[in-house]
């Protein structure tokens, strides 16, 4: 299969057929690359805020809301693309409130050709997601058996804690869609997204939002670019880097995957880690200390 993440910028629209032309471009490039899977990032739906005017994509409740509200619209909107180029896409995750009085969720859709779709909510909150826009967690994990090969979803801090990656270890492709405001942000989440890679022996691909966007307090200013990863092993790069695009250029990265490649390095690679995982029971709980003071 061929792979399109994105480094996505995020634009001020006035009416709803601005943002549907520009989804359908970025769809139809793509597609027309040959791509069967398209990665957008984290939070990458909150330019939808500004169809409710700017006073309200300016206020960051406000703007959780807008977006909310403009999800069933999207959704439809994905729905109808992914049938027509044929191609799997991975929506920008987006605020999701469940109902009146509850607290918005971080949400991504995974949409299938054939009109399926499956949801993916984030499971542990940044600093910012948890003291400022008060972001719950939703849902629990979900490995989604496609077409294109078994996918699970960890959305951007996610990637940085080893045990969810392992909750998905059956996953051929983990896709990270993320957004981060400095270059250790996204750094961070490169290093998770290439650790899950190496652990868990598939292949990792991280979204990015890139840009500025100074109407918006959630996501003013973004750092990053796309990245398809893999362990370093038979079959894949030394540096387990399939292709990682230009910091902060708005675009797609493209990389060529085989999923026969993957069961190879995971029955006959170089190391094992994936098996090996169970062998750090017992030597991991507790460190024993050496006292090496006079």
């Amino acid at each position: 299969m061929k792979i399109a993440t994105a480094s996505y910028p995020l634009d001020v629209f006035q009416t709803w057929a601005d943002y549907e032309a520009k989804l359908t471009r970025w769809v139809s490039e793509a597609a027309g690359q040959g791509a069967d899977l398209l990665v957008f990032p984290e939070y990458g739906a909150m330019e939808l805020a500004t169809l409710a005017g700017m006073e309200v994509a300016a206020d960051l409740e406000a703007s959780l809301h807008a977006v909310s509200d403009r999800l069933p619209q999207a959704d439809a909107l994905h729905v109808t693309l992914a049938a027509q180029y044929g191609v799997h896409i991975l929506a920008a995750s987006a605020p999701c409130v469940p109902a009146a009085g509850q607290r918005p969720f971080n949400r991504a859709r995974l949409f299938a050709p054939t009109g399926q779709v499956g949801i993916q909510d984030k499971q542990i909150m940044t600093r910012f997601e948890e003291e400022i826009w008060d972001v719950v967690p939703g849902d629990p994990l979900q490995l989604f058996d496609t077409a294109l090969g078994k996918m699970g979803i960890l959305i951007c801090y996610d990637s940085e804690f080893p045990l969810l990656g392992r909750a998905l270890s059956d996953a051929d492709l983990i896709l990270i869609p993320s957004v981060t405001e400095a270059l250790s942000g996204y750094w961070r989440v490169r290093i998770g997204a290439m650790a899950r890679a190496l652990e868990t022996q598939c292949v990792t691909v991280m979204s990015s939002v890139v840009g500025a966007a100074e109407w918006s307090p959630a996501v003013d200013i973004s750092v990053g670019a796309g990245g398809i990863y893999g362990p370093p092993d038979k079959g894949f790069p030394d540096t387990g880097v399939l292709a990682v695009g230009e910091l902060n250029q708005p675009g797609w990265t493209y990389a060529e995957v085989n999923l026969q490649t993957i069961a190879h390095a995971r029955v006959d690679g170089v190391v094992l880690n994936r098996r090996n995982w169970t062998q750090q029971k017992g030597r991991s709980d507790t460190a024993i200390v050496t006292n090496l003071r006079e």
